[in-house]
C-alpha cells in the first residue's frame, strides 16, 4: 500500500513537471509588436510579477497587455526608462501561463525605443 502511494505520488509530481517545462520551454509564437509604453508594473499580493501595456492605435481598443519573467532584469529597466515613449518589443507567447511568471501569456523579452509614426518629420 505504502509503495503505491509513493508510485502514485512520484507520477504525479513528473507529470506536473512535465507539463511545467513544456508551457515555460516551448513558445507557441514568437513576434514584435509597438506603440507606446503606457504601463509598467510590480504587482501581485502574495507572488510580485511585472506586468506592462502597450497603446497600438490612438484609442484605447487596441491595447498590448504583457508579462516580463523576474529574471530579466535588464529588460525591466529599460522599460521602465522609456515609459510613456514609442517602443518595439520582442515577446514569446505560451500557450499558457502559472500564476507566478505573469497574468498574460505575451513575456517580452526585449525592447528597443522607435521613433513615432505619429510625428511627422519636415
Amino acid at each position: 500500500m505504502k509503495k503505491a502511494a509513493i508510485i502514485v505520488l512520484l507520477s504525479v509530481v513528473a507529470l506536473f513537471l512535465i507539463y511545467y517545462a513544456f508551457i515555460y520551454f516551448v513558445p507557441y509564437s514568437t513576434g514584435v509588436r509597438s506603440g507606446e509604453l503606457i504601463k509598467i508594473s510590480h504587482k501581485g499580493v502574495m507572488v510580485k510579477t511585472w506586468e506592462g501595456e502597450i497603446s497600438q492605435g490612438i484609442s484605447g481598443a487596441q491595447i498590448f497587455s504583457f508579462s516580463v519573467l523576474p529574471g530579466d532584469k535588464e529588460v525591466i529597466e529599460d522599460l521602465k526608462e522609456l515609459q510613456g515613449r514609442y517602443v518595439k518589443v520582442d515577446y514569446v507567447e505560451r500557450m499558457t501561463t502559472f500564476f507566478w511568471l505573469g497574468d498574460t501569456k505575451y513575456f517580452v523579452t526585449s525592447v528597443v525605443e522607435e521613433p513615432s509614426p505619429h510625428q511627422r518629420k519636415f
